[in-house]
């Protein structure tokens, strides 16, 4: 669903809605393993294409990627999700399902209210690169 040109907010509200569905319950096609953030959901540019991915690069989720962490293998991982830093690579090894679920509740919501709070000032970029400032629907 992420793709290059789509409005960062909405593509936020979407994982949003899909978190608050319970979208990170056991999945019935792999119910070995613990699902995970991002990379599981509809948001992921890779979602349905696990055969021929598209580079990470490409996702606007790397906006969120701190400079220093955006080499890594799955990027969103390191996405910082409150004040102390914790991101869901912290939190797959410590935290339950809850605490990554309230997590991302708490992150998403915020990041939401952040980006439509500078869309309205007037300085949202387009979203289809990290730190892009002009004012276009996409590149």
């Amino acid at each position: 669903m992420a793709r290059d040109g789509q409005d960062p907010s909405e593509v936020l509200k979407f994982e949003l809605e899909f978190v608050n569905k319970g979208g990170y319950g056991r999945s019935p096609r792999e119910p070995w393993r613990a699902p995970l953030v991002f990379e599981d959901s509809p948001t992921c540019m890779n979602y349905d294409s696990k055969d021929h991915p598209e580079p990470c690069e490409e996702c606007m989720l790397m906006q969120f990627v701190p400079p220093d962490c955006r080499g890594q293998a799955v990027p969103c991982r390191f996405i910082p999700l409150n004040e102390t830093g914790e991101t869901l690579d912290d939190l797959y090894s410590w935290g339950t399902q809850q605490d990554i679920d309230e997590a991302m509740r708490t992150w998403l919501v915020k990041t939401i209210k952040d980006l439509e709070s500078q869309r309205a000032q007037g300085k949202a970029g387009c979203g289809a690169k990290p730190g892009c400032d002009c004012r276009v629907a996409a590149h």
